[in-house]
């Protein structure tokens, strides 16, 4: 099995980016706002990782490490606000926020 070109891999990195960037800007869902942040993440983390295999390094691994750990953690964040605001308001509409108090 050959191994996949370096100009390919940021291109498909480059394409999932786009999708969830249109997803954030598109969607008014929290949920489906989170996830297409998470898939931003991780096409970042895919230009990380073929960036290093380009330059035959282990720094895109090593960063891939680090964004898989910010991820996790903007999760567990973002879903804990999101059971918080689902509690108070029975929707889980972006634009309910402004209406918020405090």
């Amino acid at each position: 099995m050959g191994a996949v070109a370096p100009a390919s891999a940021i291109l498909l990195a480059a394409l999932l980016f786009g999708l969830g960037l249109a997803g954030v800007l598109i969607r008014r869902n929290l949920i489906f706002m989170l996830m297409s942040i998470e898939i931003m993440l991780n096409a970042t983390g895919l230009a990380f990782v073929a960036a290093g295999a380009r330059w035959a390094q282990a720094d895109g691994q090593i960063m891939f490490l680090l964004v898989l750990t910010l991820a996790a953690a903007e999760i567990s964040v973002g879903l804990a606000l999101i059971l918080l605001l689902q509690t108070r308001r029975p929707t889980l509409d972006s634009d309910v926020g402004n209406r918020l108090k405090g």
